[in-house]
Formats: C-alpha cells, sequence, structure tokens
C-alpha cells in the first residue's frame, strides 16, 4: 500500500521520501517502485521521459529525522492503534508545527489515532484502496478535531495526484467500508434461511442485478479470514445496530479454515486454484400451461406482459384463473405465500416472479406446497427465451430486492448521519466497490417508493429492526424526489 501511494505520488511529480522501519525496507521499496515504472513505460502506458521524472521523486530517508521539512507524511504501516499512535508520537518530534500527519488505516478511528498527538488538529485519515494506482478512490476523513484546512489540503494532493477525493467524517468504516455491509451480510442471511444455494445468490446478483461479482464470490476472493473480522469490527463499533449484523455462517466457515481461494476450499472449490462452476440444477421441460397476472399486476407491471407477449406465452385474462392455469405472481418486498393468500390463489399452483430484475436473468420462488408441475412449466416458460432462470425458495423480496434495498437504505442513513455528502458515498462505493451505480443512484433506478416499499414489507415480514427505513429515504419517497437529494 505505502509503495503504490508513493509510485502515483512520484508519477505526480511530488518529491517523495520513503521510510521504514526495516534499514532496507526503503531501499526496497524505491526499486521495487522504480521497476514498476520501467514495466509502465515498456508497455507505452507512460513515456520514457515521465519515467525518469517519477523516479527522480523518489529517495530514501535513513531516520525519522531526515522527513524534518515534509509538508505532508502519509503511514501505512501496521494497522495496530498503538503502533499508529507511536508512529505518529515520534514524528511530532521531528517535523514542523504546519506538517500534516495523514492515517492510511482503513478500519481504525482516526479520531483515536489523533488523540495520542500533542496536535491533533493536523491528523486526518487519507485512505487509499488496493492497489493503489488502479484503485483511483480516495477516503479524506476528518476527526472532530481536525483543522478543515487540512482535510482541504489532502483533497488537493489526491487530486494531483490523479484520484478522486472523497471526503468523510471519521466513523467506522468510513464510506467505503460502511456502505458495503450490506451486500454481504444479506446474502449470508438469505443462504441462512435456505432462500437459495451461494452459487445460485451470486448469478442472480451477478447476472441480474449487474455486480461485477456475486458476494460468496467476493469473499471467496476476499478471504473470510479479512471479510469476517470487518463485519464483526463494524457490527461492534455501532453498538450491534441490526443493519449491520453478521451472520454465523461466516463464522463458522472461518473457524474450519474455508477461507476462499486461498484455502483452495470456501462456498466455492478451488482444485488447483481454478474456482469449480457449479450449475444451476434448473431444469427446464415443464408443460405449456396458460399463464395468469392479476389485473393489479398487469397495470403495475406491463414489462412483464410485454415479455410473455415477446415469448408467446399463453395468456388466461380472465378476472379470476382457470382451474388449471399457472398463477404468475409479481410480488415486491413480500414472499409468494403472503401475496397468493392475500389475492386468494390457489398456493399450489403459485409461482413469484422478481419484476424488478427481469434482464440478464430471472428469480422465481414457490410457495412451500406449489406443484412441481406448475414450478416446471414457469421455468420452461421464462427460460424459453435463451435468459438464465433461478429458482428460490419463499422469501419476501426475492434476492435482488432485498440486497439492493439493504444497499439503499445504509447508503440513505449515511447520507442522514452526515458521514459524506450524496455524491461522494457514490462516487465512493462505485469506484471503491465496483458497483454497477452507486447506492443512491441505485435507489434512483428502482425509485425511492418501490425501495420504502420493499424495507416496509420486509421489516412486516420479519419484525427485525435490521429492516427500518431510514428516515432519508422515507422523506424522499413520500417526496417522490432523488435521494441524491442533499438537503436533509
Amino acid at each position: 500500500m505505502g509503495r503504490g501511494i508513493a509510485q502515483i505520488a512520484a508519477q505526480a511529480g511530488i518529491p517523495v521520501l520513503l521510510y521504514d522501519s526495516r534499514p532496507e525496507g526503503a531501499a526496497e521499496a524505491k526499486k521495487e517502485i522504480v521497476g514498476v515504472l520501467e514495466k509502465l513505460s515498456t508497455k507505452g502506458k507512460i513515456t520514457t521521459e515521465q519515467q525518469t521524472q517519477a523516479s527522480r521523486c523518489l529517495g530514501e530517508a535513513q531516520a525519522l529525522s531526515d522527513l524534518a521539512n515534509c509538508e505532508v507524511v502519509v503511514e501505512a504501516i501496521v494497522e495496530d492503534i498503538e503502533a499508529k499512535q507511536g508512529l505518529f508520537s515520534q514524528l511530532e518530534a521531528v517535523v514542523s508545527d504546519n506538517c500534516i500527519l495523514a492515517t492510511n488505516t482503513s478500519s481504525l478511528s482516526v479520531t483515536a489515532i489523533a488523540a495520542g498527538c500533542t496536535r491533533p488538529e493536523r491528523v486526518a485519515g487519507f485512505h487509499f484502496f488496493s492497489p493503489v494506482p488502479l484503485m483511483k478512490i480516495v477516503e479524506v476523513i476528518s476527526g472532530p478535531r481536525t483543522n478543515p484546512h487540512v482535510a482541504d489540503r489532502l483533497t488537493n494532493l489526491a487530486e494531483k495526484m490523479g484520484h478522486k477525493p472523497v471526503r468523510a467524517a471519521d466513523t467506522p468504516g468510513f464510506i467505503v467500508n460502511h456502505a458495503g455491509r450490506g451486500y454481504p451480510t444479506e446474502a449470508l442471511r438469505l443462504l441462512g434461511e435456505n432462500i437459495g444455494s451461494a452459487p445460485g445468490i451470486d448469478r442472480i446478483l451477478r447476472l441480474g442485478a449487474g455486480f461485477r461479482m456475486g458476494p460468496f464470490e467476493l469473499m471467496d476472493l476476499t478471504g473470510l479470514d479479512v471479510s469476517q473480522p470487518v463485519m464483526e469490527s463494524i457490527y461492534n463499533q455501532y453498538y450491534q445496530e441490526p443493519r449491520f449484523r453478521p451472520s454465523p455462517i461466516a463464522r463458522q466457515r472461518l473457524m474450519a479454515g474455508l477461507l476462499g481461494r486461498k484455502s483452495q476450499e470456501g462456498f466455492y472449490q478451488y482444485p488447483n486454484g481454478q474456482r469449480m462452476e457449479c450449475s444451476s440444477g434448473v431444469v427446464s421441460g415443464g408443460e405449456r400451461r396458460s399463464v395468469w397476472l392479476s389485473p393489479s399486476d398487469c397495470e403495475a407491471f406491463p414489462q412483464v406482459c410485454a415479455l410473455l407477449d415477446a415469448i408467446d406465452a399463453p395468456r388466461d385474462t380472465d378476472e379470476k384463473p382457470a382451474s388449471d392455469s399457472l398463477c404468475l405472481l409479481l410480488p415486491v418486498g413480500e414472499d409468494v405465500t403472503t401475496r397468493a393468500v392475500s389475492l386468494g390463489i390457489d398456493p399450489k399452483r403459485a409461482v413469484g416472479l422478481d419484476p424488478l430484475f427481469l434482464n440478464g436473468c430471472r428469480t422465481l420462488m414457490t410457495t412451500p406446497i406449489t406443484e412441481p408441475g406448475y414450478r416446471d412449466a414457469a421455468v420452461t416458460l421464462l427460460a424459453s427465451d435463451g435468459i438464465p432462470v433461478e429458482v428460490i425458495s419463499d422469501s419476501p423480496g426475492f434476492v435482488s430486492q432485498r440486497v439492493v434495498a439493504t444497499i439503499v437504505n445504509i447508503a440513505s442513513d449515511m447520507a442522514q448521519q452526515g458521514v459524506a455528502t450524496p455524491d461522494d458515498i457514490d462516487q465512493a462505493v462505485k469506484l471503491g466497490l465496483g458497483y454497477p451505480l452507486g447506492p443512491l443512484a441505485m435507489g434512483d433506478k428502482l425509485g425511492a417508493r418501490t425501495v420504502l416499499r420493499i424495507l416496509d414489507n420486509l421489516f412486516n415480514f420479519y419484525r427485525d429492526p435490521r429492516y427500518r427505513p431510514s428516515p432519508w429515504l422515507t422523506r424522499r419517497a413520500l417526496l417522490n424526489v432523488s435521494l441524491l437529494t442533499s438537503a436533509t
């Protein structure tokens, strides 16, 4: 991490002094960075002149006292509060009163680090993401005693280094790690309720909702030894806030050594380092049946009617379904059982289709007593145009509705708390986590009223405060305005 920060600073023409507590550490770092610059030049990513200039910006400090004239010192040492406080205490005895002390911590409190300094007002967070040259985002974190000009200077420095700075208050997880809690924790809850398999949930969210990686693929890539402590840390730092509640499944798998790629076994198997693919297990070949939609669903979701017409589905257009028709229900935030009972529909013939996520992958769900013939008929019909279909057990909000609503709700509450501006939240999450959209933009795409409806139905079903809507979301849904509207 430190080498990456030094590299982009040198490429921006900023003089850099590298220091490491190991005697040869700085020299090794400089040699590696110079080598990276040479490779970039060979590949044509930078010119020979740019390579030479950047290399000349790199220097080595033999002792901390060599940093006396630095205007900014960025630490990227071990993630240990006492180690960071000790280093900053030593630096304060060396640098000038105007020197900024920036910590690249990803999980520790900037305020706690600054509390060990005689001048905490000059301490701020400067959190980069790995690999630094490729991840064009940096969080600039202010503690309650950080001088505003310190954050301003770090923001300008980040821009000069070619990165997008986002400003954040010092809260657990800052922006990216805070906002990212909804994706894995809600997926683990779905797995814990036996609603779907890990590969099936991944396919739904990757193919249907547009995420770059499924949550279980992501946890396997990161390693549960990394991701589980982060989930537990943020949960506990927020005094067991239900929105961030981890899953016992991940803790058990961590204890069993099922870490992911690094242990060759996680939610997937990795023989010879390559992930073993898992088929969906969904089989078509069901009997062709007439499809009945409720008049209210036809009115609310014309896109589903258009889809049925496009795949030439036989339609039952009566107000009530015929005795052998497939009853295709379109719940939003509800499970198909609840929807069938409320409509007075035979649950043995009821199959739910997620009406909000129809492209890339279609999700069907069944009641506990849906007859296999009706399930298979729905699979055959909705896979007939080549779009993959996943079948899950009954779940309020399917998979994508639940996960996306959870992500949007957490981001909305971050905006409500003033952790960061709505724009910075969206920019940070999109760049830092690779989501298809920022979380608030995701909410706008579905509509704030739709997200609120999903959360309200989840809350009513589970009676779990995990799903209580943020005031930010509730007010914007009532006003029917964008979640990116910044006034509180």
